[in-house]
């Protein structure tokens, strides 16, 4: 292992994440792991990493590093200005840092997060299989905490880049504050007849209390049937359930989740997840009624987008 960087200015929510903490939901511990999977994963094929390899993620503000030894970084996710020593660089692209520079990453323009992914990966210990930091049980990541000023990031092994490579523009996503997310009815659609029209035909607000555990809405109230519970049996949660708490204001969970006991009246596909983690508090979403068919379809677009990413030298 070698010593990746410094931090000088760790930002508001600054942790190391990976792919995910699996199998252990039973115990009361969540998946945990990056939010935006497809611009983690992306930054780990830039970078020529596994892509399980821990990067760190960011939160509206990214953090200044001070280099220790000569990497490769890539920085994908939400558009935000990147320097190295003052001299600007490009979002999902790669680009070489040496002992003594130091790294800036500013606020964001568009979108919620980014992702930092360096040559071997960020070197932090396993805990249940994951270097995920899960800060509410303080485990995994960096001491289970938000990074700091003054601490020390290792990295592990990895081969520098014969050449630089940054993915094609036409393949970098775009982040909007109006967000069409599509969304399978389900589990508990049954439970709902004029509600479930109202909620695919109508916007809802991202609220301030939108974080890693999930993004609650503002909007219309989403009423049940009359004759339903207001609640069911805990059943495991999920990312993208979008849970119908009794005074009817959508919550769509994230990865911060075990189990829950609210209805969940419809399901936001796996390849729009990432929209919902670069969302902001004030951002739009509406909801649009997709079959498992187009979700899986979906899901193997986003496959293919990111098994043929086309780099070209810089």
């Amino acid at each position: 292992m070698t010593d990746a960087f410094r931090i000088m200015k760790p930002g508001p929510y600054t942790t190391v994440q990976d792919a995910g903490r699996y199998g252990f939901q039973q115990f009361g511990i969540p998946p945990t792991g990056v939010l935006d999977q497809f611009a983690y994963r992306a930054a780990n094929i830039l970078i020529g990493n596994p892509e399980h390899a821990a990067v760190l993620e960011t939160t509206v503000i990214g953090p200044q590093l001070e280099i220790l030894s000569t990497t490769d970084i890539a920085v994908t996710g939400a558009e935000a200005p990147i320097t190295l020593n003052t001299e600007p660089q490009r979002g999902w692209s790669t680009f070489r840092a040496r002992p003594g520079d130091i790294l800036n990453i500013g606020p964001v323009k568009n979108g919620c997060r980014c992702y930092v992914a360096v040559t071997g990966g960020i070197d932090v210990p396993l805990v249940m299989g994951s270097r995920s930091c899960y800060v509410a049980a303080r485990i995994g990541g960096y001491e289970g905490r938000l990074l700091a000023k003054g601490d020390v990031l290792k990295r592990l092994e990895g081969r520098l880049l014969s050449q630089m490579r940054q993915v094609p523009e036409q393949a970098i996503p775009v982040y909007s504050p109006d967000i069409n997310l599509r969304a399978v009815p389900g589990p508990q659609n049954d439970f709902f007849d004029e509600g479930m029209e109202l909620f695919y035909r109508s916007g809802f607000t991202v609220s301030i209390n939108a974080n890693r555990m999930g993004y609650r809405l503002e909007g219309p109230q989403i009423l049940q049937k009359n004759e339903m519970p207001k609640s069911i049996i805990s059943e495991p949660s999920l990312p993208g359930g979008v849970q119908v708490p009794p005074d009817g204001q959508p919550i769509i969970l994230l990865v911060e989740q075990t189990v829950g006991g609210y209805t969940k009246i419809a399901t936001v596909i796996s390849a729009d997840l990432p929209l919902v983690a670069q969302a902001k508090p004030g951002d739009q979403i509406r909801f649009v009624k997709v079959d498992l068919a187009d979700a899986y379809a979906a899901a193997r677009y986003e496959e293919d987008n990111l098994r043929n990413l086309l780099f070209r030298a810089d």
